[in-house]
């Protein structure tokens, strides 16, 4: 049978009631509660070891989907994120102006680091660099909360519904049916571009203030800057894979709600510890 557009907008309205209906997309009550800035160190410190678990391990599951990759499309969209997790900042299309680079020099902190931070562009003729690599800009948030690298990025320092959190991203992100990645991305990306990045930053911005401790935000800003563009891809993305032979409804959507579940268990169990 021959999928038409009319099939393809019908699916989308699946996928809007299915899907993005999540609660953990429609409300995150550690968000909710985080973004308004009554926290103590204790608190910020155990929400830095758990979120770095998760970013470490996302790494993981980045990996796997750019080995199961069913096209060299799909493995080098792959690649972009994963090589620019690491370190690799990317390169711009078009030159940058003296002005916005000059924008960027002054308000690093919201801006990004001109010699560190690209929010567009590509990897492919970027520059490697260690301290561009997405978990040294973790590191440096942390250090005035007192926290190093031994103490961050390892399944030791993870909770119980943190590391289940990463497990689940591991198989279902990760996993070597090309559907049921997707569908897992597809959920990931809509769920991080949905607003929890600036209530994080709402909230360390209020705790920075109260408590006169130098944090930097980068890491924060630059993800909240980004996702919009990576939730932009996947809806691209789906209006490729879903003419493709062989696609299936059911299990997109079905992966897209347990990888939601996933990220559930993480944020309640943050919520509960507080």
């Amino acid at each position: 049978m021959v999928k038409t557009q009319e099939d393809y907008q019908a699916f989308l309205k699946r996928v809007e009631n299915e899907v993005l209906s999540h609660s953990i997309i429609k409300e995150n009550k550690y968000t909710d509660w985080f973004k308004k800035g009554d926290l103590t160190l204790e608190n910020v410190r155990y929400f830095t070891q758990q979120f770095s678990v998760f970013s470490n391990f996302f790494m993981v599951a980045q990996l796997k989907k750019l080995i199961n990759a069913e096209t060299i499309e799909e493995m080098r969209a792959s690649k972009e994120i994963l090589c620019n997790e690491l370190g690799t900042v990317f390169k711009r299309k078009t030159s940058e102006t003296s002005e916005s680079l000059q924008k960027r020099e002054d308000n690093k902190e919201v801006e990004g680091d001109p010699a560190l931070v690209n929010t567009e562009g590509t990897i492919d003729g970027g520059i490697f660099k260690f301290r561009a690599a997405h978990f040294e800009w973790l590191l440096d948030f942390a250090k005035p909360l007192g926290l190093g690298f031994k103490d961050l990025g390892k399944r030791r320092h993870g909770s119980e519904s943190t590391l289940f959190f990463t497990d689940e991203l591991e198989r279902i992100y990760g996993s070597d049916d090309f559907i049921v990645g997707a569908g897992s991305s597809y959920a990931v990306e809509n769920w991080a571009a949905a607003g929890f990045w600036k209530d994080l930053i709402d909230g360390l911005q209020k705790f920075k203030e109260k408590e006169k401790i130098n944090i930097h935000l980068g890491f924060f800003t630059w993800h909240d800057k980004v996702e919009s563009q990576h939730a932009a891809h996947t809806q691209d993305e789906l209006a490729e894979i879903y003419f493709i032979e062989g696609f299936d409804e059911d299990k997109f959507i079905k992966s897209g709600q347990e990888m939601l579940e996933g990220v559930a268990v993480f944020w309640n169990g943050l919520n509960e510890k507080r």
